[in-house]
């Protein structure tokens, strides 16, 4: 499934998933168990939210400008929604929640899937 990923999204998808690993890790040495939990869903909110925006911009088979700017909306349009709901679902259900550890992995993590413009395709 990721190998249908372009190279930038996948190599994007490897740095956030290493950004959050280390956030989590410094969470967990200096803080404790709750803030690492935090920084790892923070991390992972948009790790998902990025994953899923890249399989539904790599699904579309756009032949046009005009196609390949709906693609594009459509795919930034789960990521936000998948955003706004995994944020939610964090916050209202985990009841020991580091606000700062979660938000700040999470900011950081979001990022660094904008870089996504700057990684070469070859």
């Amino acid at each position: 499934m990721l190998r249908s990923l372009g190279k930038p999204i996948r190599m994007v998808l490897r740095w956030q998933l290493v950004v959050t690993a280390a956030l989590t890790l410094v969470a967990a040495v200096t803080v404790g168990t709750h803030c690492a939990v935090s920084a790892a869903l923070g991390g992972m909110v948009s790790v998902c939210a990025g994953l899923a925006s890249g399989i539904v911009a790599s699904l579309g088979k756009a032949q046009s400008a005009g196609g390949v700017l709906i693609g594009a909306l459509r795919a930034e349009g789960i990521k936000i929604g998948l955003i706004v709901i995994l944020l939610w679902l964090v916050l209202a259900t985990y009841k020991y929640v580091v606000t700062l550890a979660f938000l700040g992995t999470f900011i950081v993590t979001a990022l660094i899937f904008s870089m996504a413009v700057v990684v070469r395709d070859r």
